[in-house]
């Protein structure tokens, strides 16, 4: 099964200076979606400080964040573990997205900056090259072109939900690559939408 490369969609917004407590939450949430910390496995504290270099107070502080994003579960006395995957999910979660995604959409066409349409350019011209890509890239471009369009939204807490449940279904797709026959198509669905976005018709 194919998996998703560290850049994966998760790294604090360009030009952000990210805490070490950002740096850890990011990381370990790439490693929970890539699937590299796989679903119910436990997850070691120590471990994590010491292949990312960092502090065993922002680890925790990153795990308590992840917990609040439903990708890690804590038992008290048993310890703290990657939460499992329920492929049911995906059309529940999908009907939480099919509400709030227009919406991101029809905001991010209204308030878009400057730099930021051509943030959505750049996008629109690496979604319609023809060149073949792999699932993983096909993935990987899905991702960025999802937070771009939250992130014009201006609006955070709207921006903070779409990721969190964008981030679980990301999840479930990585699981189910082998099965997944029309990912091209899907990724390629966005670029009338960009169109919009970037030409300002919420």
């Amino acid at each position: 099964m194919a998996r998703a490369s560290s850049a994966l969609l998760l790294a604090p917004p360009a030009g952000e200076a990210a805490s070490l407590a950002d740096r850890a939450f990011y990381a370990i949430r790439t490693m929970i979606l890539s699937l590299e910390l796989a679903p119910g496995s436990v997850i070691n504290e120590r471990e994590l400080v010491e292949r990312l270099a960092i502090g065993r107070t922002p680890i925790r502080e990153a795990l308590r964040r992840l917990a609040q994003e439903k990708l890690v579960e804590v038992y008290p006395r048993r310890g703290m573990f990657v939460t499992t995957v329920d492929v049911r999910d995906l059309a529940r979660l999908c009907e939480v997205r099919a509400v709030l995604e227009p919406e991101a959409a029809r905001l991010a066409a209204e308030r878009a900056t400057e730099p930021e349409i051509d943030m959505l350019y750049e996008l629109l011209n690496e979604l319609g090259t023809s060149r073949p890509r792999s699932d993983r890239t096909l993935i990987e471009l899905d991702a960025r072109i999802h937070s771009a369009i939250y992130r014009c939204t201006h609006n955070h807490f709207l921006e903070a939900t779409l990721e969190e449940y964008y981030a679980l279904a990301l999840r479930i797709w990585m699981l189910a690559l082998e099965q997944t026959g029309e990912l091209q198509s899907a990724v390629s669905q966005h670029l009338p939408l960009l169109d919009f976005i970037v030409l300002g018709k919420a």
